[in-house]
C-alpha cells in the first residue's frame, strides 16, 4: 500500500443553486471525518442561508470575489486573501458580484449536513 493518496477523481457533490462543489478529500469522497477539502465555484448572485457550522472552516479565494457575513460584520474576500472561520460562528457565505468565485474550502472535522446548522 502506497504512502499517500492521488485525488484525481473527486466527488461532485450534487447542488441545486448553481455552485460547482469537487470535495477531493472527505466524508463524501473518501469517507474522512476529520477533514475535507473541496474546490468551488460560485456563480455571480449565490447565496447560501447562515449557518453555524461545528467545523472550523478556512477559505483560499483563487479567483474572484467572496462575502461573507459574520456577527453582522460584512467581511469581502479577494483572490489570494484566505480566512479561518471558528466552529460555532454564525456566518452566511455569498458571492453577490458578477463574475464566479473559485476558491479552496477546507473544514475541520470534516464537513457533513449533520454539523452545518443552516437556517431555513
Amino acid at each position: 500500500m502506497k504512502p499517500y493518496t492521488i485525488q484525481d477523481q473527486p466527488f461532485v457533490v450534487p447542488t441545486t443553486d448553481g455552485k460547482v462543489i469537487h470535495e477531493h478529500f472527505g466524508l463524501a469522497s473518501d469517507g474522512n471525518k476529520d477533514i475535507s477539502i473541496a474546490h468551488m465555484k460560485a456563480p455571480g448572485g449565490w447565496s447560501e442561508p447562515f449557518q453555524t457550522p461545528q467545523f472550523d472552516e478556512f477559505t483560499l479565494i483563487l479567483r474572484g470575489k467572496k462575502q461573507f457575513i459574520i456577527n453582522d460584520e460584512i467581511i469581502i474576500l479577494e483572490a489570494g486573501q484566505s480566512i479561518k472561520i471558528n466552529k460555532n460562528t454564525k456566518v452566511q457565505y455569498s458571492n453577490p458580484f458578477t463574475e464566479v468565485c473559485e476558491y479552496i474550502s477546507v473544514c475541520t472535522p470534516a464537513f457533513s449536513m449533520d454539523l452545518v446548522n443552516r437556517e431555513d
